[in-house]
């Protein structure tokens, strides 16, 4: 059984037991995280696809860290005019471990 959920502007693959790494939720740690916007859901029976999203379908999680990823160095430059900006960016992410993904009807 798998399901497709959206959260952050991004689509992902779940299963219960996945860990994955989303966009920063305002939640705590060891917190429960419940993802309603779900577009697809394959139970063993056929795939059912939302027009967006499913009704009555949910997917519950835990947060299992909150963090910050790799440093990603921006660095502009101009050719002979003494230009040059260098900025350093990380970007917040947080960790959840897919517990349950429910349906109803």
């Amino acid at each position: 059984m798998y399901a497709i959920v959206e959260t952050g502007g991004k689509q992902y693959r779940v299963s219960e037991g996945d860990t994955l790494k989303v966009e920063k939720i305002p939640a705590e740690q060891g917190g429960e995280v419940i993802f309603e916007r779900v577009l697809a859901l394959d139970d063993g029976n056929g795939l059912q696809v939302g027009h967006p999203f499913l009704e009555g379908c949910q997917v519950k999680g835990r947060v299992v860290n909150q963090g910050r990823s790799r440093k990603i160095i921006v660095f502009k430059y101009k050719p002979k005019k003494n230009y040059r900006r260098k900025k350093g960016h990380r970007q917040p992410y947080t960790q959840v471990r897919i517990e349950k993904i429910e349906q109803n009807g």
